[in-house]
Order: C-alpha cells, then sequence, then structure tokens
C-alpha cells in the first residue's frame, strides 16, 4: 500500500462525506478508494469511518488521524513545490468556480494570458449564479460576492463592483423615464432571486444622506446573471445591473443609464478556498493571477467609485 495514496484518498473521503464522491474526485475507481481505505484501517488497527448503507462518518480515531494526515500531506506537498518551484511551471486540473455574468465579462476574454504564463494548467470552469459547496463538489477555489458566511473558507478580497439602473431603448419609448427612484412603482423591473433562498433581492438608493430601499414591482425574476440581461435587453422591465456588465450595452445604444444622480450598495468580491487545505502552487497562481486581473479590470474598483 502507498501510505501517502492512502492518506490523501482517506482525507478526500471524509472531506467528500462519501467513497462515491471521493472516488469522482479523485478520478479512481470506487474500489480501489474503499480498498485502499479498508488497508490503511487493517495497517493502523483501528476504524476510522463509521459506515452506513446511507452516509459515512469520522470515529475519533478517524478525526484524529484526518488532522495529521492534513498536516503531513501539507509539509510534503510545500517540500515538493520548494524544490520544483524554479524548475517547473504550477500543472494539473484546476476547478474554479465563478458567475457567469463575471466568466462572461471578465474571467474568459481575460484566459489566454493565463494560459500564456501557465500553460501546463488545465482548467474546469464552472459557470454559474449558484452558490457551491468547495469541499463537497471538489472545486479548488471560487469567486464570489457579497458577504461571506463560510466558516471553514479563507477569503482574499479581490474587488468592489458597483451597480447601476438602466432599461432598453424600447421600453424607455414605451413606457417612459423614471425621474426618482419612487417612479419605479409605477413601471415593471426584472427581480432577481437567490438560488439559495429564492429571496428576490431588494434595491437601493442613496443621495446626499437620503436612502431608499425597495422591492420592486415586475413580471419575471431570474436567477442568472446572463439571463437577468437578457431580460433587460428584451424590454421586460428595468434592471439594476453591474457596471462591467452594463457597459458594452451603453456602448451600443441598447440601455440607457438610469438616475445617474443616485448610487447603490456596492458589492464585495472574494476569491475563497478551503482553509484545511494546503495552497498549491497551481491555485496559488490563479489567487494571483485573477487578484491583478480585477485590479486592472473596467467596473470594477477597490472602493467605492464616485
Amino acid at each position: 500500500m502507498n501510505k501517502l495514496q492512502a492518506m490523501e484518498v482517506f482525507v478526500e473521503v471524509v472531506d467528500a462525506g462519501g467513497f462515491t464522491r471521493a472516488a469522482e474526485h479523485l478520478q479512481m475507481p470506487k474500489a480501489t478508494v474503499t480498498t485502499l481505505i479498508q488497508s490503511l484501517e487493517k495497517e493502523l488497527a483501528v476504524k476510522l469511518l463509521h459506515r452506513t448503507t446511507r452516509h459515512i462518518s469520522v470515529t475519533a480515531d478517524g478525526a484524529a488521524y484526518y488532522e495529521r494526515c492534513l498536516r503531513i500531506l501539507s509539509d510534503v506537498r510545500e517540500a515538493e513545490e520548494s524544490l520544483s518551484r524554479n524548475r517547473a511551471s504550477p500543472r494539473g486540473r484546476l476547478r474554479v468556480d465563478v458567475s457567469t455574468g463575471m466568466a462572461s465579462a471578465i474571467l474568459i476574454p481575460a484566459l489566454p494570458d493565463f494560459f500564456e504564463r501557465y500553460p501546463d494548467i488545465a482548467l474546469e470552469l464552472g459557470c454559474s449564479d449558484r452558490p457551491v459547496d468547495l469541499i463537497e463538489e471538489g472545486v479548488d477555489c471560487a469567486v464570489r460576492g457579497g458577504n461571506l458566511g463560510d466558516s471553514n473558507l479563507i477569503a482574499r478580497r479581490i474587488g468592489v463592483i458597483n451597480f447601476a439602473t438602466c432599461a432598453s431603448v424600447d421600453y424607455l419609448a414605451k413606457f417612459g423615464r423614471p425621474a426618482h427612484p419612487r417612479d419605479l412603482e409605477q413601471h415593471q423591473c426584472v427581480n432577481y432571486f437567490s438560488s439559495k433562498t429564492g429571496k428576490t433581492m431588494d434595491w437601493d438608493f442613496t443621495r446626499d444622506g437620503e436612502r431608499i430601499e425597495m422591492s420592486m414591482r415586475g413580471k419575471i425574476a431570474v436567477n442568472d446573471s446572463n439571463a437577468y440581461a437578457s431580460a433587460g435587453l428584451a424590454g421586460l422591465g428595468i434592471v439594476q445591473m453591474t457596471d462591467f456588465q452594463m457597459a458594452p450595452y451603453l456602448a451600443n445604444g441598447h440601455f440607457e443609464l438610469l438616475l445617474k444622480e443616485w448610487t447603490t450598495d456596492p458589492l464585495p468580491i472574494h476569491v475563497v478556498y478551503p482553509q484545511n487545505r494546503h495552497l498549491s502552487a497551481k491555485v496559488r497562481v490563479f489567487v494571483e493571477w485573477i487578484a491583478e486581473l480585477f485590479s486592472s479590470q473596467s467596473g470594477v474598483s477597490t472602493s467605492r467609485s464616485v
């Protein structure tokens, strides 16, 4: 038995919460995963996992061994990378998750630069506005907007995204322009709802110390940023969009900016990764690269633009 491989498999089984998911993440047969865990328990002469037909749980000995495995594997990877850092570029599969709008407008157009710098990294890019469980779904890191509630994640703030209100030219020609946020009560708006909670997001406006928060009236709500833009372009209502996603539509005349003197709350953006995993070279270079990308990106800032 390869002891280091068995440790890696054991850690993955615990993180994934089962043999099937661990086998998928490790890209090895489930039978191999099961055999390695059984061999590990036999050699250690302890039971590491409680198994039922529905789920697994870690024994007290297994929890202690898990923590030791994390430290050992981290030390081994760090030693390997310290020796190879000057001889080879980071390599391997990297799984990243990002929202659809951010992927389309910011990340994907910049990827040729990333691959030119790191040709040996194969990127698997998950694009959705659905919040993912990084550990359970085998994601190395994710770019997330908003306040973070996951205590098991390390977060690096990489920027702030601003929003503005706009509508399609066709919508404005048919229904007119609002002059004040309260005028929106007489308009149709496109709503956005959370994939996690199902809650529809309120809109907010601030000007000269006055603040207004509103629940918007509308016939359609979506949970995807690209679909949100498409609904606005189709004239289904007024939208409140990120600056970077709105910019090309303002430039080509499909959208017009509304309520220019009012600002909205900015959204902090973080790149996050699990704290119980060693920050591998491929994750490290991606984190540094995307932080650099956001620092120079139009429509993204380190503070609220005025």
